[in-house]
């Protein structure tokens, strides 16, 4: 099978590489990213994947299954066309959009193979399977991979414990413009504890100075510059966030959020309205039972497969609508989506 691995956004770089780990492991497969080089800039994977950034060479190539992160994939291009998702963030409108482009959707659990479902019988023309999410392979296979690189960066700043602050870039979610003072007050009172900030590669560039200056001149704040976070959450034993996916993973990891005004209409962790609630919330997340069962809650319903497997079902899933349906050549779309394909990514020969 010929896998395209269609890499738009630097996120997106963690969620497909266990799909294209799975593939070369299990053989016979071609894959190949596609990287969009106006959005991602330098890829972090260049010398050990086979990728282009040109569209037309993707088009000639012919791919038979594509896999995409991200909102949107040329209806012109070859191959059944499907939706992994970035993330776990049903409370943003766009989690539930169908814009057409996909031909199957591979949900994270039984909380988005429902709604999926009934889109996918109201719209009639794209299939719901439910895999896992293919980061948490990853996330399987380093669970206790980066307990030195903990105690190093523990060590180094005389801390015990630590708390990552992973905010969304949204200008309508984010936590930036509130929570910089709250953070020196946090790691300034409590000598144990040690922050690290990851912030969103989508950020502005004015919050990621701002908050760089933060990190240089408080003792205990560290702003961490690369692409993944997944390892930044191994790392941490608290999360402090806003409206972010990245909220739904820490508590699959079972361990404790606290959010600033959290967009969520069910929220399964601890969210303050007002910013100065933070340093009391703080001491208090990690011994409520309460708060523990509520991230059960998400285990069983959001992404129950902690198996390192969800890469493969896709796979399969792959393989198994080609059995059924063929390659497809092409997706069929309105003049309007087709519109925004090429404004997007150009057009083909």
């Amino acid at each position: 099978m010929r896998i395209l691995l269609f890499c738009e956004n630097r996120y997106a770089v963690d969620i497909l590489k266990p799909i294209g780990d799975a593939a070369l492991k299990e053989g016979g497969h071609d894959v190949l990213w596609y990287v969009d080089g106006r959005k991602i800039g330098c890829f972090p994977l260049d010398g050990a994947v086979s990728w282009t950034g040109v569209m037309q060479e993707v088009y000639d190539w012919h791919p038979e299954a594509i896999f995409v992160p991200g909102n949107i994939v040329p209806y012109y291009l070859s191959g059944v066309k499907i939706q992994v998702f970035h993330g776990y963030a049903s409370e943003k409108k766009g989690h539930w959009v169908i814009r057409r482009y996909f031909d199957t959707y591979f949900t994270q659990g039984p909380f988005f193979t429902r709604r999926f479902e009934e889109l996918s019988r109201k719209y009639g023309d794209f299939e719901v399977l439910e895999t896992g999410w293919s980061r948490r392979d990853w996330v399987h296979a380093h669970l206790r991979a980066f307990d030195g690189e903990r105690e190093e960066l523990l060590r180094r700043y005389g801390r015990k414990r630590i708390a990552l602050y992973a905010p969304t870039f949204s200008k309508r979610f984010t936590s930036l413009p509130y929570m910089k003072e709250v953070l020196r007050q946090l790691v300034t009172e409590r000598k144990d504890w040690l922050l690290l900030m990851k912030l969103h590669p989508l950020t502005a560039r004015e919050w990621v100075e701002e908050y760089g200056e933060l990190a240089r001149e408080t003792d205990g704040i560290v702003l961490m510059d690369d692409y993944s976070v997944a390892r930044y959450m191994l790392m941490a034993d608290v999360m402090l966030s806003d409206t972010s996916s990245t909220i739904y993973e820490f508590l699959l990891l079972d361990k404790p959020v606290i959010t600033l005004r959290a967009g969520a209409k069910d929220v399964y962790w601890h969210d303050v309205q007002d910013v100065e609630d933070v340093p009391r919330v703080f001491d208090e997340v990690t011994c409520r039972d309460d708060l523990a069962e509520r991230r059960r809650w998400v285990i069983e319903n959001y992404d129950p497969y902690d198996d390192g497997m969800s890469s493969v079902r896709m796979l399969e899933g792959a393989k198994d609508y080609i059995r059924r349906h063929g390659v497809p050549k092409c997706r069929k779309l309105n003049v309007w989506r087709k519109y925004m394909c090429i404004k997007t990514f150009g057009r083909v020969r």
